[in-house]
């Protein structure tokens, strides 16, 4: 091959190598704006941010003939534990204006708990809060955190919601209001703070 053909082959060559990166770097940019984009918050009917306080009871009942917390997983026999380490209650426990379970009922607690220290009774807690009542009927708040049971008071983060609360963020706190300790069953206060559209 004469020197010419080799300075022709060899620029043809670094002319297409350039051209398919940057086909290939364009692309990537194309990829990039469909991914993700900047919005106007207008356009999602997002308006003022505002902070709510709400005030409910949670009974959890897992005695009787209709519980509305059952164990799906029993805790390890291996361990031992006293705290029930590794159990595991699914739960549709009501949410009541009142400590009564007779009390007005505006929604329902579904997710489940975990018994997840082997010391102390400490929960992890993942629920949705699905209310039934007035506007927030259909809207959602998602909680995720610890839950020392024993503590006077025990505060767990409000992570996000839908309908009205969406985007929403905050925390709750429990403050157990009655606990049998022959059945198992508890009422539970809670105080939940949430920053909502």
């Amino acid at each position: 091959m004469s020197s010419q053909h080799f300075f022709t082959f060899f620029f043809f060559l670094l002319i297409s190598c350039n051209t398919i990166t940057s086909s290939s770097s364009s692309s990537q940019n194309d990829d990039t704006f469909e991914f993700v984009r900047p919005m106007d918050r207008k356009l999602l009917g997002l308006k003022k941010e505002k902070l709510s306080h709400f005030k409910f009871y949670w009974h959890d009942t897992v005695s009787g003939k209709n519980p509305s917390s059952v164990t799906i997983i029993p805790p390890s026999l291996k361990l031992n534990s006293t705290t029930g380490f590794g159990i595991v209650n699914m739960i549709d426990n009501p949410i009541t204006l009142g400590p009564e379970l007779s009390s007005k009922l505006v929604g329902k607690a579904q997710g489940f708990y975990a018994s997840a220290c082997k010391d102390e009774l400490d929960l992890l807690m993942a629920m949705n809060l699905a209310f039934i009542e007035g506007k927030y009927n259909g809207s959602s708040l998602t909680i995720l955190g610890r839950n020392p049971v024993f503590h006077k008071v025990r505060e767990m983060p409000v992570i996000g919601g839908s309908g009205l609360f969406r985007f929403a963020r905050g925390y709750a706190q429990a403050n157990t209001h009655w606990f049998d300790l022959k059945s198992g069953d508890a009422v539970v206060e809670y105080n939940v703070y949430v920053f909502h559209y």
